[in-house]
């Protein structure tokens, strides 16, 4: 068993952090404040080709697996988690979708300009009635000749109003239950497709979350994801995988925090000595370094058995809840460090705990990860 980063996986890693500290993290604070989408970050990891990192060659990627995309979004979110979240949409579901579920024409047509970042990619399922219970859809698609029609509402779709691919889950036979939902890829220009408002959040401002109207949706038969009824397999393959990406953006954003953390308790003078010096300083740091090399650890497992095409969904979902729950307690603990400076918005650890918050919501609630953990756990033990 190694656990030492090979060459690639390291190069890799170490381009994202040298981009991410020359040019992401500079912009974050800015952008979390004005709530604009971080097209220039855009631009500047779309050059290193990192949005198609795990895109295979042929199709115009860099043919890298899915530990080195889990490496790059924790690296991203260290500095920048609004990017961090646009970034692994677009990677771990809209074009892992595509990549495992599409036709040789579906990924010649769209995986290229994915993996250039010609296009955004994006990945509705949540709508106002349908959360953790992606069983509740309402949106129909009826098929009419030669293409569907799409009718209903999403909700909270991050890059919803940027992307030019769109990988949308409707219902095709509402007497199949979740077998009866089907998923289609939706290009913006598509006639009836309409984003709507973009909500005003908490955290990761300058990460869009969308709505989408589809309103007679005219979708090309040859722009079904997959099979008939095999819509919701879709949804659970890809968020396998999204899960881990949210495992790692958790972790980067608990690094960030972290590292925050032990700077200024080395700076910050009480009772005539820095507070690192004192016990319960330490105490802190020592629960966040630990917790943080545990998350790590857990999404790395969990990328490299989804590397090797083995099914992960409860090493997923492990990796999910533990660093999403371990980064809301401790970029909480770094504001508690920095005491009275850490409420204020000069300080970046304010911004980390209102990006982390989300992390234990979306993807999966943490609720929903128990359940899928538990399950797995009564199926094992005899």
């Amino acid at each position: 068993m190694d656990f030492v980063l090979g060459g690639e996986h390291e190069s890799i890693r170490r381009a994202a952090r040298d981009l991410v500290e020359r040019q992401i993290e500079p912009r974050a604070s800015a952008l979390d404040i004005s709530g604009e989408f971080p097209w220039e970050n855009a631009r500047d990891l779309a050059g290193l080709g990192y949005f198609g990192l795990h895109v295979p060659e042929e199709y115009g990627g860099l043919g890298a697996d899915s530990l080195a995309l889990a490496l790059v979004i924790e690296e991203i979110a260290r500095g920048c988690a609004s990017t961090a979240l646009m970034y692994e949409v677009h990677c771990s579901l809209c074009s892992e979708s595509i990549l495992k579920f599409g036709t040789d024409e579906q990924k010649r047509k769209y995986l290229p300009a994915l993996a250039s970042g010609e296009a955004l990619g994006a990945f509705a399922l949540t709508e106002p009635g349908a959360g953790s219970d992606a069983g509740s859809l309402q949106t129909v698609a009826t098929l009419k000749g030669d293409h569907y029609v799409l009718d209903g509402r999403k909700c909270f779709i991050t890059n919803g109003n940027t992307a030019g691919a769109i990988v949308i889950f409707a219902i095709t036979d509402k007497t199949k239950g979740v077998k009866g939902i089907s998923a289609f890829i939706v290009e913006k220009g598509f006639p009836g497709f309409k984003p709507g408002r973009v909500e005003d959040k908490m955290g990761l401002r300058a990460s869009s979350a969308a709505e989408i109207f589809l309103d007679g949706c005219i979708v090309p038969r040859e722009n079904l994801l997959g099979e008939e009824g095999e819509g919701f397999k879709v949804a659970m393959t890809s968020l396998e995988a999204g899960r881990i990406g949210v495992a790692a953006q958790a972790t980067g954003i608990a690094q960030a925090a972290l590292e925050a953390a032990a700077g200024y308790a080395k700076r910050r003078v009480q009772f005539n000595q820095p507070i690192s010096g004192f016990q319960a300083i330490q105490f802190m740091l020592a629960d966040m370094a630990t917790d943080i090399e545990a998350s790590r650890n857990l999404y790395q497992k969990a990328a490299w058995m989804h590397a090797q095409s083995m099914r992960c969904a409860k090493e997923a979902a492990m990796a999910k809840m533990f660093a999403s729950s371990m980064a809301v307690r401790h970029c909480a603990d770094a504001i508690q460090i920095h005491g009275g400076y850490g409420y204020m918005r000069e300080f970046k650890v304010e911004r980390y705990l209102r990006d982390a918050k989300v992390t234990e919501i979306y993807e999966g609630t943490n609720e929903i990860m128990k359940v899928i953990i538990s399950g797995q756990a009564l199926r094992e033990i005899s």
